[in-house]
């Protein structure tokens, strides 16, 4: 038996190769695994579970014949898709988890979560991060047509494109700090991440014991996903292919 853990897709349209690279991890890896561990980010963005883009559509029929098949998916929202909800959820057959959970993998207790909130030294991004969650504010945006809420995605989308990758690595980046607090506080000597597309293996010292942080990698230029069993995990990487 196996599990597998993938992040930070940003599927959308305009990306048809990691779509297509998505849509074969579906159907030649996934069915072989008895969980699929969503990390968040897996949309570019999400504008609420009444899109009915049949892009959105697509991807949710093809996780839930992926159920069918017998693996179960959990998903955790990110900082791209934390508009979603129960309803897609339901329609994609997979459970909705709290931002960080501690699961049992094999014998082995793990925290997993989306990453963003290991980035403390993210200042603004912490405070939008905080208003957003709250329920007046995505009330708000949720209310609005959703015409609009895909013209402001898009336009995000453009402003972001525009600015280019953040120069400042060290902001982007996780504090050590926040992982040793956050894995103490759930009494876990493995955490498994991604938000910052930086796929590695990072081992510490955590109370006397080793400790395992897990980055999972994004799929701008291949598909990434991390393997799990009973023997141990391999980050896995495959080609995307050129639409």
């Amino acid at each position: 038996m196996l599990t597998y853990f993938i992040a930070d897709l940003h599927l959308t349209k305009e990306r048809s190769d990691i779509t297509e690279c998505f849509l074969r991890f579906i159907e030649q890896q996934a069915p072989l695994a008895e969980r699929l561990y969503i990390l968040g980010d897996f949309f570019e963005y999400w504008i609420g579970d009444d899109d009915d883009n049949p892009f959105v559509l697509t991807i949710a029929d093809q996780l839930k014949q992926l159920s069918d098949k017998g693996t179960e998916i959990f998903f955790i929202q990110g900082n791209r898709d934390f508009l979603l909800g129960k309803k897609f959820a339901d329609r994609a057959s997979m459970t909705l988890l709290p931002d960080s959970q501690v699961i049992d993998i094999y014998g082995q207790r793990a925290l997993i979560m989306h990453g963003d909130t290991l980035c403390t030294r993210d200042v603004e991004y912490q405070k939008f991060r905080k208003k957003s969650r709250s329920w007046w504010w995505q009330w708000i945006v949720k209310a609005l047509p959703l015409s609009t809420r895909r013209k402001m995605a898009e336009d995000y989308r453009k402003k972001a494109d525009s600015q280019g990758p953040m120069t400042n690595n060290d902001i982007m980046d996780v504090s050590q700090d926040e992982v040793v607090a956050q894995m103490r506080a759930s009494d876990v000597q493995l955490l498994i991440h991604g938000h910052t597309h930086r796929p590695n293996v990072h081992t510490f010292e955590l109370d006397g014991k080793q400790a395992t942080r897990i980055v999972l990698g994004d799929w701008y230029e291949q598909g990434a996903w991390l393997k799990f069993d009973e023997h141990g995990f391999e980050l896995l990487n495959e080609p995307l292919i050129t639409p």
